[in-house]
């Protein structure tokens, strides 16, 4: 048996068609009073939550992803000189709400935020409900394709494969989102105003790669 070996790298492709969406939000408050503001974000959140769920959504599947309460200053110029002064407390909440791909119920949902009081700033993504299933066939995709290139290249050297020694792969996260991008955040505050207005749109299908190195011995 031969020590040598070749070591080729696998590279797996795989568009696949959205079938989920992920309603990204970011609700602020600025009061001067520390207690004001935590009581008015919370009012607010819970004016979103309520929002959401007359259109049929579970309110306890809005989740908050981050949460923080700095203070604010605002500059401002006297004498020639820049200086600045206490503005308040801001409350920062970015929250999350992910529900299966039904532009209908989507319509239907970015008009009920526009409509409470809340007046977050919002940003719709679409992706793979079930991301397990795109990472393994990205995987066996990888994999058989470094099989195809060892074995071109072992029979072209006039070798023949031997068994795998070793596969190496990086477990980065994929990004699993369609490019198509909604933009309304200067539409909003309009948008409830257009209560028979539907999104009619398809996504673009999600493309992503993977890559696995494997390696065999050769004979």
């Amino acid at each position: 048996m031969s020590n040598r070996e070749i070591v080729v790298k696998g590279i797996g492709k795989i568009s696949a068609a959205p079938d989920f969406i992920v309603l990204t939000m970011t609700l602020e408050v600025v009061e001067p009073d520390y207690e004001k503001t935590m009581r008015r974000s919370g009012d607010l959140l819970e004016a979103l939550r309520s929002a959401i769920a007359s259109v049929g959504h579970d309110g306890k599947l809005l989740k908050t992803t981050s949460f923080k309460i700095n203070t604010k200053y605002e500059r401002y110029k006297k004498n020639d000189t820049w200086k600045q002064r206490f503005n308040g407390y801001a409350c920062t909440q970015e929250l999350r709400l992910e529900f299966d791909l039904d532009m209908s119920m989507l319509g239907m949902t970015l008009r009920a935020i526009a409509e409470c009081d809340a007046e977050p700033i919002f940003n719709i993504q679409f992706s793979i409900k079930d991301q397990n299933v795109v990472s393994e066939q990205l995987l066996i995709d990888a994999v058989e394709n470094a099989k195809w290139k060892a074995s071109v290249l072992a029979k072209s050297a006039g070798a023949k494969l031997g068994a795998i020694q070793r596969i190496d792969y990086n477990w980065s996260e994929l990004r699993l989102y369609s490019d198509t991008n909604i933009n309304m955040l200067e539409a909003a505050p309009a948008y409830s105003a257009r209560s028979s207005t539907i999104i009619n749109i398809q996504p673009e299908d999600i493309k992503v790669r993977d890559t696995a190195t494997v390696v065999w011995a050769i004979e």
